[in-house]
């Protein structure tokens, strides 16, 4: 919802006409995250604020806020739903507004970026996005968080036997939890803002996180060890409020989707070069980096699957559709 609406606009401007002839108000919308401005889920938010105010013009305002400083994404959600913050991006948590979202959360299900973008189209917008309509978000696009990778302080994971026991800190989503116990970790969900200091601390031996986020926080400064598991791609969604985009302007909705797509291809593009470029700045901090036995993760990771086909409607169909989408 925007802060000032036309109608209250035009009725102050109406009510002072007789003392100033002043500039008209403009419209506000505010953009966002949780999370670290400098992550790519930051920098994301920003260049469509940025594109956005761009499109739009003098006659509007488009406001930017990340690092938390209006709430983790949890809150946002909320704010989304009150039509305080008019876009966000939600990742891991849309498992909460509906568990079909959990697709994302299956080991191994993301081939690549045109994969993504495949599943995207034919999936997301088609058959998730409504479920998303129903608890009052619309989501409009899905860009990149990127493939997640292992940090610890404890020893580099090569096999999941080698979690065996250790305090890694996941999102609040039920599907990584239970992901991380199949591979016999000890998975605590926790806000990404809070992290940094559980790894330093010890409260958390280890976490993971696209190496976007990894090196965006700062975690390399605290971990001894990086493996390269590429267990989950996990998308983010650029998502509003349903009353706020039923709301808006149709030049305004139209702004928003130009925008929308054209940011999905820059972030999808920025993802692919992080994972080209920021192994060696991990490396160059003193942390130990490995490549992980990746098919003994999809060997122990079947139960996953079996679990999300038995508790989640349709949830068989849904990753054979997104499967077949690979090629």
């Amino acid at each position: 919802m925007k802060r000032l609406t036309k109608s209250l606009a035009a009725s102050l401007l109406i009510g002072t006409a007789f003392f100033s002839a002043g500039p008209a108000l403009a419209d506000t919308y505010i953009v966002a995250v949780g999370a670290a401005s400098n992550s790519l889920q930051g920098r994301s938010a920003q260049k469509f604020a940025e594109e956005l105010q761009s499109k739009l013009g003098a006659a509007h305002t488009v406001d930017f806020y990340a690092d938390g400083q209006l709430g983790d994404e949890k809150e946002l959600m909320q704010k989304l739903r009150l039509g305080t913050v008019q876009f966000t991006l939600i990742s891991s948590i849309m498992t909460n507004v509906a568990p079909e979202f959990a697709l994302f959360d299956m080991p191994f299900l993301v081939k690549d970026r045109a994969h993504l973008k495949a599943i995207n189209a034919d999936i997301v917008m088609t058959d998730l996005a409504p479920l998303a309509e129903d608890q009052g978000l619309h989501v409009l696009s899905t860009w990149e968080n990127g493939f997640r990778q292992i940090t610890n302080n404890a020893r580099p994971i090569n096999t999941p036997a080698d979690l065996d026991g250790l305090k890694i800190r996941t999102p609040s989503s039920e599907w990584r939890v239970a992901m991380f116990k199949e591979w016999g970790a000890n998975p605590t969900p926790m806000s990404f803002s809070e992290v940094f200091v559980a790894l330093q601390t010890g409260t958390m031996d280890g976490q993971e996180n696209p190496l976007t986020n990894i090196v965006g926080a700062n975690f390399q400064e605290v971990q001894k060890y990086l493996s390269l598991t590429g267990h989950v791609y996990s998308p983010t969604y650029l998502t509003t409020g349903s009353d706020t985009w039923s709301g808006l302007p149709d030049e305004v909705k139209a702004a928003v989707s130009d925008t929308a797509t054209d940011v999905q291809n820059w972030s999808l593009a920025e993802g692919e070069t992080a994972d080209n470029e920021l192994v060696d700045k991990v490396r160059a901090a003193g942390v130990e980096v490995n490549e992980a036995d990746k098919a003994a993760f999809v060997a122990a990771s079947a139960p996953v699957y079996a679990a999300f086909a038995a508790q989640v409607p349709g949830g068989a169909e849904l990753v054979s559709r997104a499967q077949a989408l690979a090629d």
